[in-house]
């Protein structure tokens, strides 16, 4: 004899697994990250010139060097004088990178200063042994202006 309707049905497990809430938990998951993510990157405020450069690969957390615009430097967030610049540099050019390479430099610099600031900063990371640094800039039109 069978059992009732209402007895299998009590007895036998679920096989479906119900993935909206799943779903829904990552959606907002996802939102979150990618609001706070631009947030994390930035560290001293700099406004970047404009570049139609492709980002470059990362292989590992470069060290940034920011010029503001009144031409204090930063080395990732803090910021050190022109005469302790040398030793720090100096310092960071003992760490070797993946492969025995120099770690990878980025310099930001805002826009406003003077060529020769820049050129100053870069002189003394190529000095210091320091030559995988890449000029950071914001992503758009080259030469083009802003409205």
């Amino acid at each position: 004899m069978l059992p009732s309707r209402s007895a299998r049905g009590r007895r036998a497990p679920m096989a479906e697994i119900n993935v909206t809430p799943l779903v829904d938990v990552m959606l907002v998951l996802l939102i979150i990250f990618m609001v706070t993510a631009p947030l994390l990157t930035a560290g001293v405020p700099v406004n970047l010139p404009d570049s139609r450069a492709k980002p470059l690969d990362q292989d590992a957390k470069p060290t940034e060097i920011s010029l503001d615009e009144q031409g204090r430097t930063f080395i990732d967030k803090e910021e050190i004088s022109d005469a302790e610049l040398p030793r720090r540099l100096d310092s960071l050019a003992v760490r070797n990178g993946p492969g025995g390479q120099p770690p990878q430099m980025f310099l930001r610099a805002d826009r406003t200063l003077p060529y020769e600031r820049v050129m100053r900063v870069m002189g003394e990371l190529n000095r210091a042994g320091l030559n995988r640094v890449a000029l950071v800039t914001i992503e758009g039109s080259a030469g083009g202006k802003r409205h």
